[in-house]
């Protein structure tokens, strides 16, 4: 895969995991948060911290399941791959909040951790589809 190549499905990866994450945060899970961690919450999102988060994650979707399963051609694998990768990234943050911080509350870990392994799944899933379409590897 040439530099140009792997460029595109970053972009490729990039703008579905903003389209499907832009759905959840915007009109699924809005009240949820602000319900259950409203005195944690900010006044307002720290967006460097956000980016850095969204850039970092997707580098790691697309490094260890789309790339690879675009380059084998079984983009169906990174169905299964993403998920876990999702499950993983998201326990990490949930769990260790769960551990150290007081009245963090077991239900948004339980959501996170579906959500994190449905947005890992079906962006991975749908990134390498798409990226063996345009590619045409």
């Amino acid at each position: 895969m040439t530099f140009k190549q792997g460029l595109l499905l970053y972009l490729i990866t990039f703008a579905v995991f903003f389209l499907v994450d832009m759905v959840w945060l915007g009109l699924v899970a809005k009240g949820f948060y602000r319900r259950h961690l409203g005195p944690l919450l900010g006044p307002k999102v720290n967006w460097t911290a956000a980016i850095l988060f969204y850039l970092l994650f997707i580098f790691g979707l697309l490094v260890f399941i789309v790339r690879p399963a675009v380059l084998a051609g079984v983009p169906a694998r990174a169905f299964a791959w993403g998920a876990l990768f999702g499950l993983i990234a998201y326990a990490t943050y949930d769990l260790t909040n769960l551990a150290t911080i007081k009245d963090w509350p077991l239900l948004v870990t339980i959501i996170d951790l579906v959500w994190g392994t449905v947005l890992g799944g079906s962006v991975s899933g749908l990134a390498a589809l798409l990226g063996r379409r345009l590619l045409k590897l």
